[in-house]
């Protein structure tokens, strides 16, 4: 069988290990932690292993007999040399004393053959001119990231007196870490604090509304205040410019008159304390990349240079809809699957990055043919695997906006109140955080019921 002889291999070793799982019932559990089919270099050897996993996974005992009748049954007999070449596997092995070396000389050898392929077609992409650069760079990114996660030599099988050495020293870092409660990214609102404790290294969290509710608005403000409390931000802005962000944020920080600040009417005063509101802006770190093609790959490339440098501690992203979906070899797929499929890579973004990810997303139609149009987990757009991948999932709701006074659950009064739905919350509670905001949403604080109501209350 012709191969390249620049690609790394060793055929013996490949018929060592597939010798051992036919002589051995102890085998195939040491070698499935180790290997894949794709792993093996020669065809037939691939062919013959994937017959052998869907033995095991199917808890079907592996021998000679069982194996040439898998492989009959699936029309892959011939393609592997027949019943002669599974009894010569076989019958060049002793036994497997050292089967998990040979595992790792052939997972070491395939991650060699794909750093060669890889590389190879990146340098072809690199000479490319018609490529977008980024693309090239992400694409470079994603090589690194999957040889990686393969190379790394983890054991994640613990006993319970690890499990319980670990588990207490997480508590006690949360112990030394909470300020008031606070064990994660401060939120800058009391009474969302309470409910998650801030937001948590690895969590994915979907806050989700319809257009034009005030999404990058709360987002901004939630990213100005983990910013105040000293952490690195990186906020990627598919949706807007990034100096439009830096007018909202300037409102945010000064008392500027939103509408004279877009019509170009600011008075002195006004001017002076913009500048002042930029000048302590500046300080903050927090890095906005508004690049309106950018992928979550893209995204995760920026945050990993970033992280290796010691400034990203929480990223936020709007919105997951406007994200570049297309992946190479992929094209077929629907719009649910490409959306799917980047709020899983958000939330393994998370885990690898062991930093909280604030994700953007839209909500569908269907809210606004219901009642009071109150959000449900039913109208996150496109895709339920928003909901599965998420930590927790939040709908932001404006009462006010559907016509309403009075607030039905809580009874406030709906002017200048917003309200955080929590929806879902994998580690903790659910529920509604109330916040008030002005009309343009710059100004956004902890929600205290007008004096006149409380009055009315009391009576």
């Amino acid at each position: 069988m012709e191969k390249s002889i620049n690609m790394p291999f060793n055929s013996s070793t490949e018929e060592a290990v597939l010798g051992a799982v036919l002589l051995e019932k102890k085998a195939m559990p040491v070698a499935v932690q180790y290997l894949r089919a794709e792993m093996f270099y020669y065809d037939n050897h691939r062919i013959i292993f994937g017959a052998l996993m869907r033995m095991y996974n199917a808890r079907r005992n592996i021998d000679i007999i069982t194996v040439v009748d898998e492989l009959c049954r699936s029309d892959e007999l011939e393609k592997v040399g027949g019943p002669y070449y599974i009894t010569k596997l076989s019958s060049q092995v002793a036994s497997s004393a050292h089967l998990q070396n040979h595992c790792l000389i052939l997972k070491d050898l395939f991650l060699r053959r794909e750093l060669i392929k890889g590389t190879s077609a990146l340098l072809s992409s690199a000479q490319d001119m018609t490529m977008d650069i980024m693309d090239v760079v992400c694409n470079m990114q994603e090589l690194v990231s999957q040889v990686e996660n393969d190379a790394i030599k983890t054991d994640n099988l613990r006993d319970m007196e690890l499990l319980m050495d670990d588990t207490l020293q997480q508590a006690e870092e949360r112990m030394e870490n909470s300020v008031n409660g606070v064990t994660g990214v401060d939120t800058g609102l009391t009474d969302l604090n309470k409910m998650t404790g801030g937001w948590q290294k690895g969590d994915l969290i979907i806050i989700a509304a319809r257009p034009a509710v005030g999404k990058t608005m709360i987002t901004l403000f939630l990213a100005r205040s983990a910013a105040k409390s000293g952490l690195h931000v990186l906020f990627c802005s598919i949706e807007m410019q990034g100096e439009r962000l830096g007018d909202r944020l300037i409102l945010m920080e000064s008392t500027v008159d939103p509408y004279a600040w877009r019509t170009g009417q600011t008075d002195e005063r006004e001017w002076n304390e913009a500048r002042q509101a930029a000048r302590e802006l500046a300080t903050l770190p927090i890095k906005i990349d508004d690049n309106p093609m950018m992928s979550i790959d893209y995204i995760r490339a920026q945050a990993r240079l970033l992280k290796s440098k010691g400034q990203c501690d929480i990223i936020f992203i709007d919105y997951l809809q406007l994200s570049e979906m297309k992946t190479p070899g992929k094209e077929n797929r629907s719009r649910e699957q490409e959306v799917a499929a980047a709020a899983r890579k958000s939330k393994l973004l998370a885990k690898e990055l062991n930093c909280p990810v604030v994700l953007l997303s839209q909500l569908n139609r269907q809210v606004e043919n219901r009642f009071g149009n109150r959000p449900q987990l039913a109208d996150l757009r496109e895709s339920g695997a928003i909901e599965q991948d998420a930590d927790i999932v939040m709908f932001l709701h404006r009462p006010a906006m559907t016509g309403q006074t009075t607030d039905k659950e809580s009874g406030y009064p709906t002017e200048g109140l917003g309200i955080l739905i929590t929806a879902k919350h994998r580690n903790g509670e659910t529920g509604n955080v109330y916040f008030s905001h002005n009309k343009s949403m710059t100004k956004i604080e902890d929600y205290v019921p007008p004096m006149e109501w409380m009055m009315r209350q009391s009576k």
